[in-house]
């Protein structure tokens, strides 16, 4: 097996699960199961300085954060000041340090704002499309709709010139309005989107939610969405899920670990140091080990890690008489669950994507290496 001691990137969990939002569709928030000893996680400074120094020693050209929860924002201003504090002190000299915070932007106000401008922070914000589509799913604690507060926090961002993009979650009444939706965005002055399709297994009925998408609705959002993309022949809008395919098409490889070869491009960092490796599989069966008790370049050198890491391979043996599979190599695992291994719970919505835009793909490559070659 190999035993490559780099990950490209970590994702920290400062604050758990915990949020301030009850989103019905929130994968996470059922991680809480994990850490039931407490209602309330906060990483501590003792955790957060072991992170960042044993990351940092890792990555020698770059050290890349991705702060998620829950709701990362939870963890105060306070906190984050001490996480460029520790990446100033255990900088090494020429090393770029990258940081990227995923929010539902409720709590951004022109303090959080500054801070992030000044630190270079790159935002997601999580937005499901018009107040119709985004309040239905996304509510408070107290059964309230969170459109306006989330606006709040993007209008803030804009005013101070912070990187932001927007995630969608795609669930099953956004997803029926594709052409809406992005165009909604796009009229937002929005240029930077990812779409996530929702697929989650009830618990209680032991059968994909009822908030999920079909494999048919997602094969028609890509087409529907990829049409207006493409309108213009050279797309200006930066759709990660279609740039990151492009990438494959122009170089045979893609920074995506969902259309990788094989999982394992980063390692979750829960509040209380534990190590995962992926969010989607915080579970007790995949610890991989704790920064407080082990050093982090062990952990990512286990063979459980290995381990998780070929399974993708194992599973999507499957896929090796599929023409596409090179493009999208099975997918994410997580989506074979639903399906019960047997394939990708949306294997038939690529299968009717690639079809689709495959030609178009390959004018937009040679259309970029022309662009290269003519620099």
């Amino acid at each position: 097996m190999n035993t490559d001691t780099t990950i490209a990137s970590v994702l920290v969990k400062p604050v758990s699960a915990d949020c301030n939002l009850d989103c019905e569709y929130c994968f996470y928030s059922s991680k809480s199961a994990v850490y039931p000893e407490s209602k309330q996680h906060h990483m501590s400074d003792h955790v957060l300085r072991e992170l960042v120094a044993q990351f940092m020693a890792l990555c020698q050209e770059r050290a890349s954060f991705s702060w998620q929860g829950g709701e990362p924002t939870l963890a105060g201003l306070g906190f984050y000041r001490k996480v460029v504090e520790y990446q100033s002190l255990f900088r090494a000299q020429g090393q770029l340090v990258e940081n990227s915070l995923q929010t539902n932007g409720t709590l951004i106000d022109e303090n959080w704002a500054k801070f992030l401008v000044q630190h270079n922070f790159l935002v997601g914000v999580s937005l499901d499309g018009p107040p119709e589509f985004h309040n239905h799913y996304r509510k408070d604690r107290m059964d309230g709709p969170s459109y306006n507060r989330v606006f709040s926090g993007i209008e803030c961002l804009k005013r101070y010139d912070v990187d932001f993009n927007i995630l969608a979650v795609l669930n099953n009444r956004n997803t029926e309005h594709p052409k809406e939706l992005y165009r909604f965005l796009l009229s937002q002055g929005f240029r930077y989107l990812q779409f996530i399709p929702c697929v989650e297994v009830d618990p209680v009925k032991s059968r994909v939610a009822d908030y999920s998408i079909t494999p048919e609705q997602y094969g028609r959002f890509l087409r529907a969405v990829f049409d207006e993309w493409t309108r213009d022949g050279v797309p200006q809008v930066y759709i990660r899920e279609f740039d990151e395919l492009l990438i494959r098409y122009v170089l045979g490889e893609t920074p995506s670990c969902e259309f990788s070869p094989e999982c394992g491009k980063y390692v979750v960092v829960e509040y209380n140091g534990d190590v995962y490796p992926c969010d989607f599989f915080v579970e007790k069966r995949w610890l991989l080990g704790n920064i407080k008790e082990q050093r982090l370049e062990d952990i990512i050198t286990s063979k459980k890690l290995e381990e998780f890491k070929y399974r993708k391979i194992n599973i999507t043996r499957k896929c090796k008489d599929c023409s596409w599979v090179k493009y999208c190599y099975g997918g994410c695992p997580r989506h074979w669950i639903p399906s019960g291994l047997e394939e990708n719970y949306f294997c038939s919505s690529y299968r009717s994507f690639f079809e689709y835009s495959h030609e178009r793909f390959i004018s937009l490559k040679h259309l970029v290496k022309n662009r290269v070659s003519n620099i």
